[in-house]
């Protein structure tokens, strides 16, 4: 005790007051707990925001629990449109003396806040409110109750989706579509109409499409009926009771779609005479301007060849087939097509067949007029048209593959104009007339700024600059770079956190955080370059927190993704190693003390790290992990692994169960009992393996969740999460 006392007085007696000062200061902050940085803690801290920013034409909306007010982007002026108590007082006086506000057509009749709301009239002064019950149009200039819509809530339908231009509404009802409260479909179980389709793949994120004048409505009709049904087990009763889900799973039967045409004024459907739906996929619906016609991707189930087709809305019949692709490996078309607003004849199509995704205008003909975007880079996001000036506004990765900018681009010339401060990662709501964006935005430094600029002269109009969500707490450095990727060419992103008291004299242990699969990227020029809350935390604690976007990540272009075609978490994994090889290539990493934690594709890469690399990783943490790719799903598992019957070698390459005998360190599987994505069949026959092997894995399972743990329980995960590494790295 006398030593520690003298130790420090020596300190105070060599230090600079300023320094001093500082040291003090660091003492006087706290480190943020896991309830202060995961979703679902009790204290989670979150940056300000600004939720429900939308425009009506070109006047912003800015929602809030109580008020609703309008923002000028001229100059940034604030005028309230209504309130919350008005527009309760006008719909309870809708209630008619025979009826309460807890009859069916009134349960959740009161706005609860104005952040749901929408404006899909630009030319009257129309919202849209959005009740668990009902949807109502109300007029906020007058403070009146325009009309009710047909009430889905009384049958608690879902999947809704309303048409300003023709007053109809289109709900589900278990596995049936509506429009009006009249029932389109009747089908038996097995067949889901009006809902998103083929797992969500291809950019599929609805089941309905109403024409431009809102007088048609495509929908989806997907016949599962031959897919086996596969149960997860709910714990929740007393006897425990099977959920069956329908999961095609790799090389087995798919289910069928096929494309329907309603017409709620004769109440008829016309189907799509598109062939034979077996073992094909109908994505990227879209709706010619005049209603006319149905454009839609057609993808094999090679997923190599795609078609561009268009239908005859009236009967059905297929009119032509516009443009057609293929690739030796895969086609993974995302976006319909989009007109140009000033030519009907010509429209947007995007494609990444020079190896980046790009922006292609053609004539309603198929022929290709010229490639509107074209580098080293690629268009993430069209946000829409400035029919007045022939633009069309997007976001890309031109400037750093760990941005997102905003640009506008001159569909007559070409010419690209950046709209933003070049900084950090950008998303963008554009008015009706493309005059304006609502640009939110982060950087390292940032965690959030929302601003309005004018795309004509780029001025813009501040409405939000949150502060530092963790101010006053003591945070980690970051620092990001790059390293080769194990082919010694190939640029790879890393990001690597502190700990805040970080001393270069020490040895500390160090934890990989992994995903490494496609459509995902960990490192950005984001808020805190994308580390997560637990990053913070673990850093916090001690460790180097290290996490590497390897090969066959997303926003690098097709080739840099598609190198893992067949044998998926191989080459990510060599990437990785090269990763730890650098890691251990820093004096105040301990190479002996090399952890990883991933989950779903992360928890794959977690556990074949272990597996393929023993002598490297001596504790892994994988949550839900696909350990067979013949249990995963078609959609996905086929576009990187082809089927099991034309790719054996790979399947078997990649089956972590057949490595089961190679673990040495500590390693944990945590998984949810209701996974619906990675059914918990991977991390069961996985533990089977492994007894068999004599080998001994740890295990937690967290009940009643699906593909990871939200709500309180996401601090519970965390929690086991960090003791695995502290108990045994």
């Amino acid at each position: 005790m006398i030593k520690r006392i003298g130790k420090a007085i020596m300190v105070l007696l060599l230090t600079t007051p300023a320094l001093l000062s500082m040291e003090l200061m660091a003492q006087d902050l706290k480190k943020p707990t896991l309830e202060d940085l995961l979703p679902g803690g009790a204290t989670y801290r979150i940056a300000e925001n600004l939720p429900g920013l939308q425009w009506w034409g070109d006047i912003c909306i800015k929602p809030g629990i109580d008020s609703l007010f309008a923002v000028n982007p001229k100059n940034g002026k604030e005028t309230l449109l209504t309130t919350r108590e008005k527009v309760n007082q006008v719909l309870g006086s809708l209630i008619t003396p025979t009826e309460t506000s807890a009859t069916p057509s009134h349960k959740g009749s009161k706005v609860q806040h104005f952040y749901n709301t929408e404006f899909p009239w630009p030319d009257k002064p129309y919202m849209l409110i959005k009740l668990p019950a009902r949807y109502i149009v109300y007029d906020f200039e007058k403070d009146e109750f325009v009309k009710g819509l047909p009430q889905a809530g009384e049958r608690n339908g879902a999947n809704i989706d309303y048409t300003p231009e023709g007053g109809h509404i289109a709900y589900t009802v278990k596995n049936n579509l509506f429009v009006d409260n009249k029932a389109v479909t009747k089908e038996p179980e097995g067949i889901v109409c009006g809902q998103s389709v083929h797992r969500n793949e291809f950019g599929i994120g609805k089941g309905t499409f109403w024409s431009p004048q809102g007088n048609l409505l495509a929908f989806y009709r997907m016949n599962e009926s031959m897919v086996t049904p596969y149960p997860l087990v709910d714990i929740t009763p007393r006897i425990a009771l099977v959920d069956k889900i329908r999961y095609p799973m790799a090389g087995m039967l798919s289910h069928q779609v096929t494309v329907g045409i309603y017409n709620p004024d004769t109440q008829k459907t016309v189907y799509l005479n598109t062939g034979d739906p077996t073992n094909r996929y109908f994505t990227n619906i879209s709706w010619a301007p005049d209603g006319k016609s149905l454009y839609l991707i057609e993808l094999n189930r090679d997923q190599n060849h795609a078609k561009l087709c268009r239908y005859n809305s009236e009967t059905g019949e297929l009119m032509s087939t516009l443009i057609e692709e293929t690739h030796s490996k895969y086609v993974e078309p995302q976006q319909p097509i989009l007109f140009l607003p000033w030519d009907h004849t010509q429209f947007i199509y995007q494609s990444q067949k020079d190896g980046y995704n790009h922006l292609y205008l053609y004539n309603t003909d198929g022929k290709l007029i010229k490639q509107l975007t074209k580098g080293d880079w690629l268009v993430q996001d069209v946000l829409g048209f400035n029919a007045k000036k022939k633009e069309v506004i997007i976001a890309s990765t031109e400037l750093s593959p760990l941005q997102s900018n905003l640009y506008k681009v001159n569909v007559n010339t070409n010419k690209r104009t950046p709209l933003d401060n070049s900084e950090g990662v950008h998303n963008g709501i554009l008015s009706a007339s493309g005059n304006y964006i609502i640009d939110r935005y982060s950087t390292p430094d940032t965690p959030r700024q929302i601003e309005i600029v004018n795309t004509q002269n780029r001025k813009s109009i501040s409405l939000l600059t949150a502060k530092n969500p963790y101010e006053g707490f003591t945070m980690p450095a970051i620092e990001t770079g790059t390293i080769k990727a194990a082919d010694g060419k190939t640029d790879l992103y890393y990001r690597l956190v502190k700990p805040a008291d970080f001393d270069p004299n020490k040895k500390y242990p160090a934890i990989v955080y992994v995903y490494g699969g496609p459509h995902a990227q960990m490192i950005t020029n984001g808020w805190m370059n994308g580390a997560r809350g637990w990053d913070i935390y673990m850093a916090n604690k001690g460790y180097i927190m290290f996490t590497l976007d390897n090969r066959g990540s997303s926003n690098r272009g097709l080739e840099f993704e598609n190198v893992t075609f067949r044998h998926l978490g191989v080459e990510e994994g060599k990437d990785q190693v090269k990763g730890v090889d650098y890691l251990k290539s820093l004096p105040y990493v301990d190479g002996n003390r090399i952890g990883v934690h991933g989950w779903s594709f992360g928890g794959h890469m977690t556990t074949a790290l272990m597996l393929r690399y023993p002598e490297i990783f001596k504790v892994g943490v994988a949550g839900g992990p696909v350990i067979d790719w013949k249990y995963y799903e078609i959609m996905y598992g086929e576009r990187y692994m082809d089927t099991p019957q034309a790719n054996p070698e790979g399947y078997e390459q990649c089956d972590l169960k057949n490595l089961a005998g190679q673990l040495k360190g500590h390693l944990l599987i945590i998984h949810d009992d209701h996974d619906d994505t990675c059914v918990p069949q991977h991390t069961l026959s996985f533990m089977k393996a492994c007894v068999d092997a004599r080998t001994y894995p740890d295990l937690f399972i967290y009940p009643g969740h699906k593909h990871n743990v939200l709500g309180r329980d996401r601090v519970h995960l965390h929690e086991k999460i960090t003791r695995y590494f502290e108990d045994y790295l």
